[in-house]
């Protein structure tokens, strides 16, 4: 089983110490193996998280509620929240395990189509206490590492948590209220409204968090956004 490894001055000496095993198969070594990750991609399907089917346009021909939403920014997610992809969430954020970082990030730039021009992966913030808990920002880590696949790419943190409240065990109704006034722009960030902007999340539940930081880029300018998400939960 994996370690919990809260302390981050010492999680890089305790991974080469105590080796974790794989979730998927249990091969020592890493938090994931060559094999498993293999696995997670070939079983990928680009979804669209309002109607949860393959999607591989902007907006979703199947959808039957695409008039009562706006279009959605093009919008890749690395697989549903069950299963293998839940487990290594799960241990991610909740057990720390900060190698699966690079992890995500490879397997996110395998399903991200090729961008021309300058790109910019903005993290949706963690709040600070999570943070604190956890001894890193889970978003955060990912788009660094994400960051490193691409020479067009870099990260651009425009958002800032406005508050600190959690959607966990919420309705729809009350996360689209907590996510409107959860971000606002970070000032001290310049915007190009000529570049793209990654919006990167961890997981799609009722889109609201995306939603409400699209809106705030759009209220910048910024009109080139796409969505990149690793899991999409079915509880909506």
């Amino acid at each position: 089983m994996p370690i919990n490894v809260n302390n981050t001055t010492f999680a890089s000496i305790l991974d080469l110490l105590s080796p974790y095993s794989c979730r998927g198969c249990g091969r020592i070594g890493d938090a994931l193996c060559g094999h498993c990750k293999k696995y997670i991609l070939d079983h990928h399907q680009n979804l669209c998280p309002i109607c949860k089917n393959t999607n591989t346009t902007d907006t979703c021909p199947h959808c039957n509620k695409v008039k009562s939403h706006d279009p959605l920014p093009p919008t890749f997610i690395l697989g549903e929240r069950s299963d293998l992809l839940a487990a290594l969430i799960h241990d991610y954020k909740y057990k720390s395990i900060r190698s699966l970082a690079h992890h995500f990030a490879d397997m996110l730039d395998q399903i991200l189509p090729p961008i021309t021009g300058s790109t910019f992966i903005v993290p949706l913030p963690t709040i600070h206490r999570h943070v604190r808990e956890r001894g890193f920002d889970h978003t955060l880590l990912i788009a660094k590492h994400l960051s490193k696949k691409r020479p067009n790419f870099s990260v651009n943190r425009a958002l800032m948590r406005a508050n600190s409240k959690v959607q966990v065990g919420t309705n729809m109704r009350d996360r689209k209220t907590q996510a409107n006034s959860a971000y606002e722009i970070n000032h001290r960030i310049r915007l190009d409204p000529q570049a793209n902007y990654i919006l990167l999340d961890d997981v799609w539940t009722t889109g609201a968090s995306l939603m409400a930081a699209t809106k705030k880029l759009r209220s910048c300018g910024v009109s080139k956004i796409t969505l990149l998400i690793l899991g999409l939960s079915r509880l909506n």
